[in-house]
Formats: structure tokens, sequence, C-alpha cells
């Protein structure tokens, strides 16, 4: 079986390399629109009409348009673009396969969030900051202000890759997980709930992790409301998508200390705007969305998609396969 894989996907000349030798042979064709930026819209290329297999961002539009198109491998986690009611019944109808790259960041989001879920317990935030300034000696302060994780309750909005990994990297510590998802089935330590039971564990957790993608369902899901259910002091954690949360009510629940301390690594507008209030909020901890960053992140990009391949080929299980 010879199959024609098109890309979009700019990679660098190591990983170009190590695609074309997975390959074994398949012809690869690049788009002539490449994307440069992942998190931008594929560009409709005609090239994308001769492929059975499209690897990057690919133009929605044309991946409906050509039922010669049997896989499609997007390079992110997030799947917005694809994920409506018109996209999943095309492919389904015609055996198509849709796959993301959730796998390859979930290890480095949930150790995103482990760190901060830490750095904010230890305290070692506040040290830095004294360390920088005035080399100040704080021992009461901070020896009785650090937490143990040991015990406390984590509730996750959306479980996925990311949230089953963090759920790994959590268990030694003897946490309650607690995570809210649509498909109620059983996890093994880990108690899944409905969205209706959303506003009594929100009052429970002392971690609020929001994993949670962006479309219509989600967007500021993290609303005044829901802030109003936290329980007092808790920290709020967002490695998901920034449209997900209602940044001004997010703003107003920091500021009356509802929520103790909040860690941010995605946000509706990107980068956030200097003048945007979040950076001066009383404990408030910015990342630029980085926390699904690794340094091998183009090879396991190139990895996974080459993995999955070998799945299509003889038709096994993929990895993130979606619909």
């Amino acid at each position: 079986m010879s199959l024609t894989v098109w890309t979009n996907a700019e990679f660098p000349a190591a990983e170009t390399r190590l695609l074309r030798a997975g390959l074994h042979g398949h012809r690869l064709v690049f788009s002539t629109n490449m994307s440069t930026a992942v998190l931008a819209a594929g560009k409709p290329d005609p090239l994308l009409a001769e492929a059975d297999v499209a690897f990057g961002q690919p133009n929605v539009e044309q991946c409906l348009a050509h039922p010669r198109l049997r896989w499609v491998e997007v390079t992110t986690a997030g799947y917005t673009r694809y994920d409506t009611p018109e996209f999943r019944e095309a492919f389904r109808d015609r055996g198509s396969a849709f796959t993301n790259a959730s796998g390859v960041f979930a290890d480095g989001c949930a150790q995103h969030v482990l760190a901060m879920m830490l750095a904010l317990g230890r305290r070692l935030l506040p040290s830095y900051r004294e360390q920088l300034s005035e080399r100040s000696w704080h021992y009461d302060e901070r020896r009785y202000e650090s937490r143990l994780l040991t015990g406390q309750t984590v509730l996750m909005l959306g479980y996925g890759a990311i949230g089953r990994r963090l759920a790994e990297l959590l268990a030694p510590f003897g946490m309650h997980l607690i995570a809210v998802r649509r498909q109620i089935r059983s996890e093994r330590g880990v108690r899944i709930i409905p969205e209706e039971s959303v506003s009594s564990a929100l009052g429970q957790a002392d971690h609020v992790v929001n994993i949670l993608p962006d479309n219509a369902s989600t967007r500021n899901y993290v609303n005044a409301r829901r802030l109003a259910c936290c329980k007092h002091g808790a920290r709020f954690y967002n490695v998901g998508r920034g449209t997900t949360v209602d940044e001004g009510a997010l703003l107003a629940a920091l500021r009356s200390g509802r929520v103790g301390e909040a860690y941010l690594d995605v946000f509706e507008t990107e980068p956030l705007p200097t003048s945007h209030p979040l950076w001066d909020a009383p404990n408030c901890h910015i990342t630029p969305h980085t926390a699904g960053g690794r340094h091998d992140q183009d090879a396991a990009i190139v990895q996974h998609f080459l993995h999955n391949l070998a799945a299509f080929e003889r038709g096994g299980q993929m990895l993130d396969r979606v619909v």
C-alpha cells in the first residue's frame, strides 16, 4: 500500500529527515503554504487533493471536500477548528481517522502543574523574590506558611491525556482526585463526576486544574458563578485554553481572596498584553503558553505521527484517536 502524505508542518532539518526516513517509501508532499505557527489555521493548498494522509494543520474545508483523505493528524493537542459535528460526522461516514498529538504534550503539562503546586505549597516563589530584592530571612513566615500536598483535594476540569498523566504524578502524594468529563466511566484512583456535580466539587477542592479544550460548550466555563463555588483560598491552574476562563471573573476572585493563588499558562489573547491587569493581580503567576513545552518537541511530534502511520497501515489502534 503506497500512500501520499501531505504536510504543512515546518520542522527543522533533523526532524524533516526523521519524517522522510520513517515513511518507508510513501510519497511525501510539502504544502505550498507551510505553517510556521501551529495554532494558526492552515491555508488552502491544491496539493492536499492528492493526499491520502494529512499531517500538520490542514484546511478544514478542504479536509471535508476531499474524500480521498483517509486520515488527518494535527500537530497540536488542541483541535478546535475540527471539533464540529459536521467534521466528525463526515469523517465517520467515510471511515476516515482523525488524531491529535495530545500524548506528546501530556507529560509537559502535567509536570508543569505539579511543579507549580509544589512551588506554591513550599512557598518557593516568595523566597525567590526576596532573594532578588531585599534578601530578607522570613524564617517563621515561610516555614509555617508551607503546606503539604498530602491529603489535599484536586478537581480536574477535563480528563484526557493530560489529566491521566497528572493523576499518575499526583498518586504518590495521597491526594483525593476528582475529575469532570462528559463520559462517566470509572478510572483507577480518580473519582469521575458529571457536570451537574461540579459546583459541589469546587467547594471541596484545594486545587482546581483546568484542562478544558476550546469549543462551543467550554467557552467561559470557569465563570463568576463557578468561581463563587470555590473553596475560599483554593488554587487555580489553567493549562487548557484561555477561552475557557472568564478572565474578568478570575481577576475579581483573586482580588477578593476567593481564589488564593492562580497559575496561568494560557489566555484569551496571546501574547498577553503588557497592560492586562492579570500581570499585576495578587498571587497570580504567569507563564507564556509553555506548559506543554519540551526540548525534543518536534522529534516527539514526528515520532508520534510515524507510530500512528504504522498502526494505520496494519489497521491497529492509533494513539490519541478522536474520530
